[in-house]
Order: C-alpha cells, then structure tokens, then sequence
C-alpha cells in the first residue's frame, strides 16, 4: 500500500467515525441512532483494518475483527433490544436543538484539535504522521460523547453517549498505537460495563413491569 492511498484510507476511515458522531448527536430516536452505531462501528474497524494493513499486523487485524463483531453487532443489538421496550415517546429528548447541536459538534471538533494538537507534534515522521494527526478526530467523538450524555435525558439517550465515548477511546488508541495488551483489556472493560449498563436497564424494566426480577417468581407468572 502506498503512502498516498493509506493516508486516503485512514481519512476515510475517520471521517465516518467523526459524521456517525454528528449523526448520533443530531438523530433523536433511538432506532435510528441504533443504526448510525452500527455504521460506526464498521468504520471504526475500518480504521483498524486500514493500519493492519500498513503495518501488516495480524494482531492488528485480530482487534479489527473483533470491532467489527462488538461494535456493528453486539453492542448496537443489545442497544436496540433495550431500546425496544422503550415506549415511542422514550426518544433522546434532547436539551438544544438539533442545529444548535451540530454546531456544538464543529466547536468540540476544533477544540479536540487544539487539545490533541501536542500528540500530533510528537509523532514520528511517515505512516505514524498521517495516523497521530488524525488523533484529533477520535478526540472529538470522546467529546462529543459528553454532550450527549450532557444533553439527553433518559438512560438509553445517555447510554449512546457512553457509546460514542467508548468508540473514541478506542479510535485514539489505535491512532497513537498504544500498547495492544493495553487497548484490548481496555475495550472488554468498557464493553462489558456497557453490557452490564444494558442489563441494568432490562432488569429496570423487568422489575417496573411485574414487581420482580426473580428467576422463580418470574416462572411462576409463567406457570400462572
């Protein structure tokens, strides 16, 4: 792969993570912000894929399989079963207005530029240029992850804060090439706090609907 068509990919690649971000922050019911994660977590093992390739990495290609598994399938399907239950009118329900949020996803853009702008300048020439000067971007989809969860009410709208959070954690950790060990312990416990959050929910729901959420009592409801 040539320098050029790598540095096109990796563009690629995150600028979808940074407009599904936007789209999530725009979008208000939950279906369709359900279905923007999916598209980000393609993109986001795009990215992954893309530096495997350029650094012909295996283990690299490994992690890339497995965000393709956890964050275009797993996480936006539990997502999406929670949100179900959901009554319509449970969308994000935001505090500002859509337009007013698009505007908050330019400012928190350039001040993710700003800040990342150190680990940029330490970067060593090559491919490891084209990837730290990208770091701004997953930068922004962390921020962007706090207003979400700044300006939506409910669990679920808040949940897809956490989300875009922990997509741009990731994205950062590929982009700076941190250690692998320490990117995939990091991914499995944010994505098995995510799950616990979910079940969370779904025991919620659960114990708001029948009083309960014992394996016995719920049997015996069955049985009855």
């Amino acid at each position: 792969m040539t320098e050029a068509l790598y540095t096109q990919l990796l563009d690629l690649a995150c600028g979808g993570l940074l407009l599904t971000a936007a789209l999530a922050l725009w979008r208000v019911r939950l279906a369709v912000v359900v279905r923007v994660f999916v598209l980000q977590g393609v993109a986001l093992a795009g990215l992954g894929a893309v530096l495997a390739i350029h650094g012909v990495s295996v283990q690299l290609w490994a992690v890339a399989a497995g965000l393709l598994v956890l964050r275009a399938g797993v996480l936006p399907y539990l997502f999406s079963r929670a949100a179900a239950a959901e009554p319509v009118r449970a969308a994000a329900r935001p505090l500002v207005a859509g337009s007013v949020s698009l505007l908050a996803v330019a400012a928190l853009t350039l001040l993710a530029f700003v800040v990342a702008r150190p680990l940029v300048e330490l970067a060593p020439p090559g491919g490891g240029k084209a990837a730290s000067a990208a770091i701004p971007v997953g930068v922004a989809v962390v921020l962007t992850g706090f207003f979400v969860l700044a300006t939506r009410r409910g669990a679920l709208p808040q949940l897809a804060g956490l989300l875009l959070m922990d997509n741009g954690i990731t994205a950062v950790a590929l982009l700076t090439g941190a250690g692998l060990a320490l990117l995939v312990q990091a991914a499995v416990a944010l994505d098995v706090l995510l799950v616990l959050v979910i079940l969370q929910l779904s025991a919620t729901r659960t114990r708001e609907t029948v009083g309960d959420t014992d394996l016995d009592e719920l049997r015996e409801l069955r049985d009855s």
